[in-house]
């Protein structure tokens, strides 16, 4: 079973504030012709001190951006440059979202809410800083799927309508319009510190990696590690631990992110940002999510060497803080983590327990040539085989000695297994769309929670910490 986010009280606590004169743009929402409340995260407001919100209050701050108590007194756009598809941009930033204030969780981690199609900013460009509502809708599901499959997602926390009429070149318009409210570990991205480090502003870039450290605890690196006590080269090798993993959850749940650009790599290691993300409807390395993504660099089976080149641009990023040696040590462990992290992860959805390396490897390998050859949608492989269940030849002998984890949740008896496939989102949609009709949203984010549940607690990232850096206050 898996636990569910516990109470806490209302904690603000707007630690950004201390970087906000280089970190980021005072900015006003847009002010919206409506405020219809579709969505609201009774999973997690309960955990950030919101449950007691009514909803005409939760409208008046997540839609028309009212502060909260003692929080942020205007929202943040943030500033920060990027590599699109390799190609580095210095002209973004945040263009319709902004920072809308923090919070602490009762583990103590500081949490952001941070908006999607809020209006425009000044990185808006020929932008016009909006959201369709399909997009929020796709967000819920994406965020749900991912949460309930053991991916370190940001999670969706509210959607509102705002009633006007939005025109976009890739679906049909016009079209809904919504203002989407994100609850995550942070906002601090690659891009954040590549601007900087563009700009030269050396001490500004000290400090930021001084305020992760602090905000976002991590691991020291190992005792062999040059440079171990170096702070930049602290947090470069807690980033490629926290991408190493996303990296691997990002494998086993099947998922294609598709615009995987250093600006939307959280430092955090937390997935967010979900564009055109699509679910596999069958193993192939080469299948990819997004239209434009013309020579499939972001595809499937690219996703690892994506956020491994990410990494490198952040060690790139923070080369005025540190040698260079200590940095490429950091990054040469990506490989061997993602490889730990991959492993973990398949026995887990696998729902059977680690032998020996050798063979937890050689299972892995197995079943991923198995899902290939079959042309297997992976959701129903992982599915049908829990356990070792119906599995044969080949597949039965790399099974042998595993013994399946217990588990008497009544998922496991169904015909079939929960899927985030492009045909079903489509049909969600078109619910809200003809006829604004919810229950097909709401059955499958209940259906998605059930798996999740059904699933238990993921498996602890490889390199878990004997040693901790940063309070975390």
């Amino acid at each position: 079973m898996r636990a569910e986010p516990q109470a806490a009280p209302y904690s603000p606590d707007p630690q950004i504030l201390r970087l906000a004169e280089w970190l980021g743009d005072p900015v006003h929402s847009a002010d919206f012709p409506e405020t219809k409340l579709r969505y609201r995260n009774r999973r997690w407001d309960k955990a950030v001190g919101l449950a007691d919100l009514t909803d005409e209050q939760w409208v008046a701050h997540f839609a028309r951006f009212q502060p909260l108590p003692d929080n942020l007194p205007e929202p943040l756009a943030l500033r920060y440059h990027g590599h699109q598809f390799r190609v580095f941009n210095p002209e973004i930033g945040d263009g319709r979202g902004f920072l809308f204030g923090q919070l602490r969780d009762g583990s103590g981690r500081l949490l952001d809410l941070g908006t999607k199609g809020s209006g425009q900013t000044p990185y808006s460009r020929s932008g016009d800083g909006r959201l369709t509502l399909k997009g929020a809708v796709r967000e819920i599901l994406a965020t749900e799927m991912l949460e309930a499959l053991g991916c370190y997602t940001s999670k969706t926390f509210s959607v509102v309508e705002t009633g006007e009429e939005l025109w976009r070149n890739d679906e049909p318009s016009p079209t809904r319009s919504a203002v989407l409210v994100r609850l995550s570990h942070g906002h601090i991205r690659i891009g954040t510190f590549q601007r900087l480090a563009a700009l030269e502003e050396t001490a500004s870039l000290e400090q930021l990696v001084s305020y992760c450290l602090e905000q976002y605890p991590g691991n020291l690196p190992p005792d062999d590690a040059p440079g171990r006590h170096e702070p930049a080269v602290i947090l470069l090798h807690q980033v490629v631990e926290r991408l190493a993993d996303l990296a691997a959850a990002y494998v086993t749940s099947g998922f294609v992110h598709g615009v995987l650009n250093t600006d939307n790599m959280n430092i955090s290691g937390e997935s967010f940002d979900y564009g055109p993300w699509r679910w596999l409807p069958q193993w192939e390395m080469d299948f990819t999510a997004a239209y434009f993504d013309h020579t499939g660099l972001y595809a499937f089976g690219r996703q690892v060497e994506a956020l491994s080149w990410n990494c490198a641009q952040l060690g790139i990023a923070l080369r005025p803080l540190a040698d260079s040696a200590p940095l490429i040590a950091a990054l040469e462990r990506f490989g061997p983590l993602y490889q730990e992290n991959l492993v973990r992860r398949f026995l887990w959805r696998l729902g059977i327990t680690p032998l020996t390396p050798d063979k937890d490897v050689g299972l892995v390998a197995t079943v991923e040539a198995t899902m290939r050859e079959r042309k297997a949608s992976p959701d129903a492989f992982f599915f049908d085989h829990r356990g070792g269940r119906n599995a044969n030849g080949a597949l039965a002998s790399a099974f042998r000695n595993h013994h399946p984890l217990k588990s008497d949740h009544p998922y496991w008896t169904g015909n079939r297994p929960e899927t985030m496939l492009i045909d079903e989102v489509e049909e969600i949609w078109s619910l809200i769309d003809r006829h604004d009709d919810w229950t097909g949203l709401e059955a499958k984010v209940a259906a998605i929670r059930r798996m999740g549940d059904a699933l238990g607690e993921p498996p602890a990232p490889a390199s878990q910490p004997t040693e901790r850096v940063g309070s975390g206050r």
